[in-house]
């Protein structure tokens, strides 16, 4: 997820008017949404660093009520790619380009250990074009293979995972070849996909909802031209790529890339994943146990058992009949303290 951000008919003038202090502010806000959703711990992959460093730190040593936040900070991507500035004027541009933006191999491994510096728990990556990025880049693969694997080596050197934004199955596969952790999305993602997911041990989340989102923004003005262009091509996609996944036996944790939906509605992926073939326990597994592997802590979440974190919700009716009870949690509680009673 996104936990500092939301899409919208705003948040590109905001990304010029915000400090980071007003966007560590406003990720406190949707972190308690997010928290009183039901959602004890969260993986953002790809938000200002020191915002969302800050906010991680803060909730952890008990400042501001929220999620426990594993962070990659800014994305590492290409010049030009999903993840840089794009669709502003060359000076804008060239004022407001990130460090972690890196071309050729040696300059990657840079960018990777610049995030590991500034405080990455995991490296995320965009190798491929996106649909809200303001280019007609296309969504096949965007790094080339030497920066993947530079980018991979550095990062399993320092320690650290490494997920990758992918949508073409060029960069899919070419980022599954260079040994990434995970891919977020994998629109196109076929048998041979499947079978390099499992070869590497790989993990999909698929963030259908962010899909089912954008397909819902194809004819709002305030969305770029090759945005929405983009949006009406994949949005439609994710479902069926989920199902694919799923037969295939690909390892699936759960996740939404919220900020692109709304921040609280993170839970209608359990019923889209119940769509797509998942048993609704499946889901819910995806969701605690895979999850909780998926952000390495394990042994501290994913289970209820002795010596783990007190994290626990509850619903009124039983979720393993109607998945969409999850939708609207009655009681949250994260480290034995209560964030949401019942009345």
């Amino acid at each position: 997820m996104h936990i500092t951000g939301e899409n919208g008919p705003n948040d590109r003038i905001e990304g010029f008017e915000d400090s980071d202090v007003d966007v560590a502010f406003k990720g406190a806000a949707f972190a308690l949404t997010t928290l009183t959703a039901g959602f004890t711990t969260v993986q953002d992959v790809g938000g200002p660093n020191d915002s969302v460093f800050g906010l991680r730190d803060a909730i952890a040593r008990g400042a501001v009520p929220g999620p426990r936040i594993r962070a990659s900070g800014t994305s590492v991507a290409i010049t030009g790619g999903h993840g840089d500035i794009n669709g502003y004027s060359a000076r804008v541009m060239a004022a407001f380009t990130s460090p972690s933006i890196c071309n050729g191999a040696d300059d990657c491994r840079r960018a990777v250990r610049q995030q590991i510096k500034e405080g990455a728990d995991l490296i995320k990556i965009t190798a491929t074009g996106g649909v809200l990025s303001n280019t007609a880049a296309g969504l096949e693969q965007q790094f080339s293979d030497a920066e993947l694997e530079a980018i991979v080596d550095a990062a399993h050197a320092m320690g650290r995972k490494v997920t990758a934004h992918a949508h073409g199955k060029s960069g899919v596969d070419a980022a599954l070849r260079a040994g990434v952790d995970s891919i977020e999305h994998g629109t196109y993602l076929d048998a041979e996909s499947i079978a390099l997911f499992k070869e590497n041990g790989a993990t999909l989340v698929p963030t259908v909802l962010a899909g089912a989102t954008v397909t819902g923004w194809t004819n709002e003005p305030w969305l770029p031209a090759p945005s929405r262009a983009k949006a009406a091509i994949v949005g439609p996609l994710m479902l069926d790529m989920l199902r694919r996944a799923h037969e295939g036996g690909v390892n699936i944790a759960f996740g939404t890339d919220t900020g692109v939906s709304r921040h609280g509605d993170n839970a209608k992926e359990f019923a889209l994943m119940v769509e797509a073939g998942f048993t609704p326990e499946e889901a819910i597994r995806a969701a605690t146990v895979v999850a909780s592997e998926h952000v390495q802590m394990a042994k501290d979440i994913g289970t209820l058992e002795t010596g783990k974190f007190a994290d626990l919700i509850a619903v009124t009716k039983d979720p393993l009949k109607d998945i969409r009870e999850l939708e609207s949690v009655d009681f949250v509680m994260k480290g034995g303290v209560v964030y949401k009673a019942m009345n």
